[in-house]
């Protein structure tokens, strides 16, 4: 029977856990979490076999799974270093920086324990084990970042198979890169215009009212936990800060524009960004197929749409309500694997309003959301 010992219960901890459950239903299962309460839930729904504090349970796992902030996994690596663990161990983590996690698994890689540097790109602005589902990972890409003389991804990637993730294998120099620019610096970003925005409307608890629709979207990722980030920023330093220095130059470059009263400038920035951001739903070979309809603002309305295309056979792989307007009508996105789904759930849909907004589109594996 094989062992998992998972460090960090919280959203991402158990929503491997879930996975896990789907595709090794006979796997045992140890969890480690400083918060007691998460433990006691995770037991009680049946998640874990077994609840533990510290690394306590890690010496008889086969797989090792640390998914807790960035510094903690840091932490815990030094500690299994000097722990005897079982011959064979797989160690990896989740974490969204990958250099510093590399470097404190050194001392592990030349003991001669198998480390292999993951990060799933899902999330969510909820937090916690009560958060996790099956489903996060499903679709998004998942990085490995392999370490030592023997290569242990096909071991890791038969436990995790229940995840549904499209692997991606990189440098952990890439992979910072990579992140630093399409999901740490959008948090920087969205969290800055929320204190501003709080600042801005100091006084006038209508801008707070009004504030829906596209602030909404750009700043849901606010919400996710600040002891991660608080993290990443500290693993990562040097690349976002470059980064974030490149972002202000743009921004200074847009407020000359406006200042100066340039429309022709302004126009053809906006038109590049335009052109950018559509680019970034065709550049992928895993093309996804999208419909776009009305749906009233009541109970049981998305339920009564999933049971009509169930009835219908359609699957579908995704669904997000677009947060465009609040108090009336919401728009459901449903998202399919082929063109032929997507037209039968048209057909089957054909009484709602259906958005034209294109009809073939990359499905977003959650890279704003870390």
């Amino acid at each position: 029977m094989t062992t998992v010992f998972i460090h960090g219960l919280g959203l991402i901890g158990g929503s491997l856990i879930r996975a896990i459950r789907v595709s090794h239903p006979q796997d045992q299962i140890i969890a480690s979490d400083p918060n007691q309460a998460a433990l006691d839930y995770a037991l009680q729904v049946g998640l874990v076999d077994e609840a533990t504090t510290g690394l306590a349970g890690a010496q008889r796992a086969d797989f090792i799974i640390l998914a807790g902030p960035v510094l903690a996994i840091c932490q815990d690596l030094a500690d299994l270093a000097r722990m005897k663990l079982k011959e064979g161990v797989v160690v990896t983590d989740v974490g969204s920086t990958k250099q510093a996690v590399l470097k404190a698994a050194q001392p592990l890689v030349d003991a001669g324990v198998a480390f292999v540097g993951g990060h799933p790109m899902a999330g969510s602005h909820k937090s916690g084990v009560q958060a996790s589902r099956r489903d996060l990972v499903e679709n998004a890409f998942y990085f490995l970042v392999p370490t030592g003389p023997v290569d242990h991804r096909a071991s890791l990637k038969d436990l995790l198979s229940g995840t549904g993730a499209k692997w991606l294998t990189v440098t952990a120099e890439e992979h910072d890169y990579l992140v630093a620019q399409v999901s740490h610096l959008p948090h920087v970003i969205a969290t800055a215009l929320v204190n501003q925005t709080a600042t801005a409307f100091a006084g006038q608890p209508l801008g707070e009212r009004v504030a829906a629709g596209g602030f909404k979207s750009v700043t849901r990722i606010v919400a996710s936990d600040p002891t991660m980030w608080a993290a990443i920023m500290a693993t990562n330093r040097d690349l976002i800060s470059q980064q974030l220095a490149s972002y202000l130059r743009e921004l200074q470059r847009f407020k000359d524009l406006i200042d100066k009263q340039d429309q022709a400038g302004l126009f053809e920035t906006f038109s590049k960004a335009r052109v950018r951001r559509n680019r970034l739903n065709q550049q992928s070979k895993d093309l996804f197929y999208d419909l776009f309809i009305n749906i009233p603002d009541q109970v049981g309305a998305i339920a009564g749409v999933m049971n009509r295309l169930a009835a219908a056979n359609v699957n579908v792989i995704h669904l997000q309500v677009l947060e465009l307007r609040d108090e009336i009508n919401g728009v459901l996105q449903l998202t399919f694997s082929t063109p032929a789904d997507q037209r039968r759930a048209a057909g089957v849909l054909n009484d709602y309003e259906i958005i034209e907004r294109g009809t073939k589109n990359e499905l977003n594996p959650s890279w704003l959301h870390g």
